[in-house]
């Protein structure tokens, strides 16, 4: 059984800015790529999606409701819910992300 993927509102303006990002500073054919990339990704996630690790910076805190799966550099985190799969943050893993997990998960 396939599980929708769906992202939140968060996650496709993350997905927008990434693009735009490649698409301005690299090459629009090398955001073409990322994106299709993730979206790879996401379809994995339909078929497996307790397939993905635990954030670290989530973990150390207790914390067990999300999983993150990559496409490095990029951080996909999301929950499964039901037979849902709901992508809430795709970040690039080389930033400092337990502000940034904290401010958009743990006080949503």
């Amino acid at each position: 059984m396939l599980f929708a993927v769906l992202l939140t509102n968060d996650a496709a303006c993350d997905l927008d800015e990434i693009y735009d990002y490649i698409a301005l500073y690299d090459e629009p054919q090398k955001a073409d790529y990322v994106l299709e990339q993730i979206e790879k990704a996401f379809s994995r996630l339909s078929e497996s999606p307790e397939r993905g690790t635990y954030p670290k910076e989530l973990l150390s805190m207790g914390i067990r409701e999300y999983r993150e799966v990559f496409f490095k550099p990029y951080r996909i985190i999301y929950r499964v819910m039901n037979k849902n799969v709901y992508v809430l943050l795709i970040v690039d893993g080389r930033r400092n992300l337990q502000l940034l997990l904290q401010r958009r998960l743990l006080e949503a």
